[in-house]
């Protein structure tokens, strides 16, 4: 079972501490004696007692005793009993509180009054304590319940809404910019071919290269984007606790990071704009994914600098981990935008034209909690911004056998 899905439950389950819990037991009856028999009856349990001579007294004292339960009595001068609980039921702060009524009446009018004004059980003159104790476990029991499907209530209501509101901001990027992505390099190719369809005989050796080389742009954008996708797809499906698919070992060296990071930079015809300063090292993830990890942060990188300002990439070990860090003068982002980093997440899109779908980002944060390392950004907005990737260093020693 998934962390999250733990967090989940331990929110919505009673911890067993609810029950050892002090029950706030409000006691309103104009005869002092009659508050001293019940404390008496109720003395051997988990009850917090709190008195009130009056129904005034009652009610203004709501606030601070904050009751689970009150006992109320019914015949009281200037406000009796059935007042007492119909004001209290018709406070919506208090509606929920159960009130047990203690009365010598025994006729059914009297028992219908008092159920009619709001009450939720009643309890007679003279007083049994092993009834009043039955009586109070069991109104005390339905409030627990209660309290917890409020609980849960809340919980569930506010998951919604953030459910609802992290959607909208979902379906939103999904609109802009995953329809975008995958429209563009397939009408490049559609009027790719297209165009040679209709034209075909019109156009020499050269010319025809020239086409056939922008629709194998296109198309191989369009497989990227779709490689990207399935691998977040097959991480999260596979879950970051399931090592297996990873292979556990590669050399990270400064010809294999300048290989893949000046192929990056050709598209942007910016080769020149990197500088490396690389410690080299063997390391505990796949080549594969590693050379992943670095596209995605070096193209990001790419993406939100300006022609001419620096690139560096640079490596250190320390502590058996790789620190793998790309700094650039750009953009950078805001420390809420570095909260929000998801899925289809892209900020400020309307204002910094850009290829992708806000998918690199996640995809690097997944793949370094697979393998037990990390990804820390630090930004200055509108100035530059770093981002390191710590992989664990491979140790030979405790993969034998493995």
């Amino acid at each position: 079972m998934s962390s999250l899905i733990y967090h989940y439950l331990a929110q919505i389950m009673p911890s067993p501490s609810i029950y050892m819990k002090f029950s706030s037991i409000l006691v309103v009856d104009d005869e002092p004696d009659n508050f001293d028999v019940i404390e008496t009856f109720l003395s051997n349990e988990n009850y917090s007692l709190h008195y009130a001579s009056n129904g005034y007294e009652a009610i203004a004292t709501l606030d601070d005793v904050q009751p689970d339960l009150i006992l109320l009595d019914v015949m009281m001068p200037e406000l009796d009993g059935i007042e007492v609980c119909r004001q209290i039921k018709n406070r919506a702060r208090w509606k929920v509180i159960p009130i047990i009524m203690v009365t010598a009446l025994n006729s059914k009018e009297d028992l219908a009054n008092c159920l009619e004004s709001g009450a939720d059980d009643f309890i007679g003159k003279p007083v049994n304590s092993m009834e009043l104790r039955a009586r109070v476990k069991s109104m005390l029991r339905m409030k627990t319940q209660y309290d917890e499907i409020q609980k849960f209530s809340t919980l569930q209501r506010n998951t919604i809404n953030t459910l609802a509101k992290n959607m909208d901001e979902l379906t939103g990027n999904i609109a802009v910019s995953l329809s975008h992505e995958l429209n563009t390099p397939l009408n490049g190719i559609v009027g790719i071919l297209q165009i040679i369809k209709t034209d075909f005989d019109k156009f020499d050796h050269d010319e025809m290269s020239e086409l056939l080389e922008l629709a194998q742009f296109s198309a191989n954008r369009l497989v990227n984007l779709t490689n990207r996708f399935l691998l977040y797809l097959q991480l999260e499906l596979s879950g970051t606790n399931n090592l297996s698919v990873f292979p556990q070992e590669s050399l990270f060296s400064l010809p294999i990071v300048e290989l893949m990071v000046r192929r990056c930079a050709k598209n942007y015809d910016r080769t020149e704009d990197i500088i490396f300063d690389i410690e080299e090292a063997e390391i505990a993830i796949s080549e594969n994914y590693l050379l992943t990890v670095l596209s995605e942060l070096v193209d990001n990188a790419l993406k939100f600098s300006k022609k001419g300002s620096p690139i560096t990439v640079s490596s250190h070990i320390k502590n058996n981990m790789m620190y793998i860090s790309i700094h650039n003068i750009g953009k950078g982002m805001t420390p809420e935008q570095i909260s929000k980093i998801g899925t289809f997440i892209q900020f400020e899109r309307d204002t910094y034209s850009q290829q992708g779908v806000g998918i690199g980002l996640k995809l690097v944060k997944i793949i370094a909690q697979v393998v037990k390392g990390f990804v820390n950004i630090s930004s200055v907005y509108g100035q530059n911004i770093k981002v390191t990737v710590g992989l664990p260093i491979f140790s030979r020693d405790e993969n034998v056998g493995s």
